[in-house]
């Protein structure tokens, strides 16, 4: 009862439970427990999981693609960031990992005066995989991955 009383709603408790039960600690399992987190999904604007987003994996003692991940977001840690409710959103670590390589690659271009699609250009050529159900970079596909 405490945890429904807690999240405000019994649900809110089943995700939280459903989190524990992958093996996950800390601000997911917070957010769930306060009501923050209204289901089990992939919240990345791209997710590559293929079952779909709902379909998560036990956070092992090594690395695994599928388990659930804490994404820094809007912020990210390399801009100062923290896992706390206000700055996080669930997500694959498959997912979580795809998005901060775009983000990187294309800060840094962005950066030294590229345009998005002299980036797209560049992404095309080195053989960076965009997000799924397309097979080459954009232009707005680039401004799309970088600011979502």
């Amino acid at each position: 009862m405490a945890k429904a009383a807690a999240g405000g709603a019994g649900a809110d408790s089943s995700v939280a439970d459903q989190l524990r039960a992958l093996g996950v600690k800390g601000v997911l399992v917070k957010m769930a427990e306060r009501g923050q987190l209204l289901e089990l999904k992939c919240e990345m604007p791209q997710c590559y999981h293929h079952k779909g987003r709902g379909a998560f994996d036990p956070v092992p003692t090594r690395p695994n693609k599928w388990a659930p991940s804490a994404d820094h977001y809007p912020i990210l840690k390399s801009a100062g960031g923290k896992l706390v409710p206000e700055n996080v959103r669930l997500s694959h670590t498959w997912c979580n990992n795809r998005d901060y390589g775009w983000r990187t690659q294309i800060r840094t271009l962005l950066a030294k005066g590229k345009s998005v699609a002299d980036i797209a250009e560049v992404l095309n050529r080195k053989g960076v995989p965009p997000a799924h159900g397309t097979n080459r970079w954009t232009a707005a596909m680039v401004r799309k991955a970088y600011v979502s």
